[in-house]
């Protein structure tokens, strides 16, 4: 079993879910009050989570849970209906 398999979503310290599962953390210049991250596999291999600073760390933990486990396809509660998860 990888250790990225062994991290649990929900409760591992973001820092350790993020190196398990390879995610670099970036702040977004993106301003817009509803955009809440985005997570991009680039063409490489390479994957980053993108996400506005200046928000409260319980939004920011929050999201960034919630993308990593749409991007990533794990195992995770859907995502509330007042949200959009838009794949391009």
């Amino acid at each position: 079993m990888s250790v990225a398999s062994r991290i649990n979503l929900l409760n591992a310290p973001l820092p350790a879910l993020l190196a398990a599962h390879g995610v670099h953390l970036v702040d977004s210049e993106i301003t817009d009050p509803t955009f809440v991250g985005a997570f991009i596999e680039r063409g490489d291999g390479r994957r980053v989570l993108s996400m506005p600073s200046g928000r409260s760390w319980l939004e920011r933990d929050t999201a960034a849970r919630m993308l990593l486990a749409q991007g990533l396809g794990l195992d995770a509660p859907p995502v509330p209906g007042a949200l959009e998860v838009v794949r391009a």
